[in-house]
């Protein structure tokens, strides 16, 4: 298996544009060599990538992705890493949940505020026959 990755694979592999790699170089979450103008990621940087962008995909911050990923490399390690992702993870649920609930309850206003509309354009349409 090839060590070493190009902008243009990664690109590729993971369907972003280079510009979002650089992007997420330039916030130094991944590292790749240089070797004169050329960037080559090695297979840590690519695995990173793939956090950073299901974290993305999952609805994280930025911030939140960094903490995460960057955890594998501090004490406690992966198991440290794993712990902090679920924590975060239900977190995000429940403010997913109550993002759903709060949308369920503007969805059954609207319903309500349609109906009365409805019903009181019925109660119009007579009077606006007669004129």
């Amino acid at each position: 298996m090839n060590s070493d990755f190009t902008i243009g694979d990664l690109a590729r592999e993971f369907d972003v544009t280079t510009r979002t790699i650089r992007f997420y170089e330039s916030e130094g979450l991944i590292s790749p060599l240089r070797r004169g103008q050329t960037r080559l990621f090695s297979q840590r940087d690519r695995t990173r990538l793939k956090l950073i962008l299901r974290g993305k995909r999952l609805g994280f911050s930025l911030s939140e992705i960094r903490e995460i990923v960057d955890m594998y490399d501090a004490p406690p390690g992966e198991a440290g890493q794993l712990e902090l992702f679920m924590a975060k993870i239900d977190e995000r649920r429940a403010r997913l949940l109550r993002q759903r609930d709060d949308i369920a309850v503007a969805l059954r206003e609207l319903d309500s505020v349609a109906a009365r509309c409805e019903e009181r354009l019925a109660a119009l349409a007579p009077e606006k026959a007669a004129v």
